[in-house]
């Protein structure tokens, strides 16, 4: 799918379709299409369509119209309205299509071209079903009317939709398949294809730093471990931004195991993984001037003979002891020492993303990702970078109370503190190893993946991390 900016009036564009925004005032210049919207009793609701075929005027084969809602146009019903032309473009077949332009409130052109290409891009995405081979985006050509002829903001859409895609790709995955070896294996081909420094630590590596609590979830499970670092040099020695993300391939509980109804999604434990692997492809693609490095802990959680129980104590790579009380509260037991290993890097800022905790969905629904962060620019930087991707997070505390919830009488700290304020406990955990650099946490277990029958991976938070990325630049 290419891209392109054109400036010429809508009518003379000659290809398959036209798309047209229609708002609450419905008054469109051309008299043809204002005469058929109001024949057709079109309502223009957010997201609704009416495609019209033949028009006169028109060059194109066909012109579709799309409600915006209510004056002035808002950002999130641009969004509802990309997404449904993307629909009625793939089911027609179209192989090329031109996107009017519109004025969104707040928001620049740079601003629309970048999220016109991100959106139409990644709403062509499948679910790929196993056996059966992927097939290309119908579209092959989109170009959006603009009279600003910089084209390098649809890049960077069009590579952060290519994050998205392989996220949700690895996500959707049955857990068979993406294994902690298929996600080192992912990493690797990324570095081949854009020159990346990749680095995979086995499981006796990882026993000779010391990661007792990463090793600790490992153990019951026949997938071996692995710990995968993959490096973007793009300005020289500078101190880079390095995002951790939770692979916790499947998820089963361990000995505290889950319930048998719902555990099939639990295959998405690892989004966070899968989400800075697409954050890298992005950058990569993009080719800022900055510095990335991503870490990916990654291991299979289940019950065994060999298994962690709850009461067992291990010492994590700090050099911390940890009381499990819990082996479902595994993933912040693989972050602690993945947080410890990138002091390594000296990292500018640390941000980790993991589907961490249901507690999450609780406080936050599906809609914001949950934002902790021992240092406030960095939370100001990564929710304003939320807003203008419109993959947005939310702020909840990271105070001393909810710390003393961790306490142990046999460890240094237990892995879980109690019912109360799980999400923020979480955090408090992973915040013990994070004293020697700025740091922030993405719990992304509301946002990573949608139940249902739509089931399926989301590619959050890969806009949301790649906008903080490029605003660093």
């Amino acid at each position: 799918m290419e891209f392109s900016l054109i400036n010429t009036q809508i009518q003379k564009f000659d290809g398959d379709m036209v798309v047209v925004f229609a708002n609450s005032k419905i008054d469109f210049a051309d008299d043809n299409v204002q005469q058929l919207i109001k024949l057709n009793h079109f309502e223009s609701k957010p997201g609704s369509t009416l495609l019209l075929s033949l028009v006169k005027g028109f060059k194109a084969k066909q012109v579709l119209v799309v409600g915006l809602g209510e004056l002035p146009n808002s950002a999130k019903n641009y969004i509802k309205a990309l997404t449904s032309a993307s629909a009625i473009l793939n089911s027609t077949q179209a192989k090329s299509a031109m996107i009017e332009q519109v004025e969104i409130e707040g928001f620049d052109q740079g601003w629309r071209h970048r999220m016109s290409a991100r959106v139409l891009k990644d709403s062509g995405y499948k679910v790929q079903q196993v056996g059966v081979q992927g097939q290309d985006d119908p579209l092959e050509n989109i170009a959006i009317q603009s009279t600003y002829n910089d084209a390098h903001e649809l890049l960077q859409g069009r590579s952060i939709a290519s994050g998205m895609r392989l996220t949700r790709h690895l996500g959707d995955l049955p857990p068979n398949i993406c294994t902690p070896t298929y996600l080192a294996q992912t990493a690797q081909e990324l570095a081949n294809e854009f020159n990346l420094d990749c680095e995979v630590l086995e499981e006796a590596d990882m026993r000779k730093l010391g990661m007792g609590s990463l090793l600790s979830v490992s153990k019951g499970s026949i997938e071996a471990p692995k710990l995968i670092s993959l490096s973007y040099r793009g300005d020289g020695d500078s101190k880079p931004i390095v995002l951790v993300g939770k692979g916790v391939t499947f998820d089963s509980g361990g000995i505290s195991l889950k319930p048998g109804a719902g555990m099939d999604e639990m295959k998405y434990d690892m989004c966070g993984a899968a989400s800075v692997l697409g954050a890298m492809r992005a950058i990569a693609e993009i080719k800022p001037k900055i510095n990335l490095t991503i870490v990916v802990p990654a291991v299979e959680n289940m019950p065994a003979h060999n298994a962690s129980k709850p009461g067992d104590v291990v010492t994590s790579m700090s050099g911390q002891t940890i009381e499990i009380l819990n082996t479902d509260a595994e993933g912040r037991l693989i972050l602690c020492d993945a947080l410890t290993y990138v002091e390594k890097f000296n990292p500018e800022v640390v941000i980790d993303a993991a589907t961490l905790t249901g507690a999450v969905i609780v406080a936050l629904g599906k809609h914001h990702c949950g934002l902790m962060a021992n240092d406030q620019e960095l939370a100001d930087d990564l929710l304003t970078a939320g807003k203008v991707s419109l993959d947005s997070a939310w702020q909840l505390p990271l105070d001393d109370e909810y710390d003393e919830l961790l306490k142990s009488n046999f460890a240094d700290m237990g892995n879980i503190g109690g019912r109360e304020a799980g999400t923020v406990t979480a955090a408090c955990f992973l915040a013990r190893y994070t004293k020697k650099y700025r740091w922030a946490h993405l719990d992304i277990a509301g946002t990573a993946w949608v139940s249902g029958a739509k089931k399926g991976a989301t590619g959050r938070p890969v806009p949301l991390l790649t906008q903080y990325i490029l605003d660093q630049v």
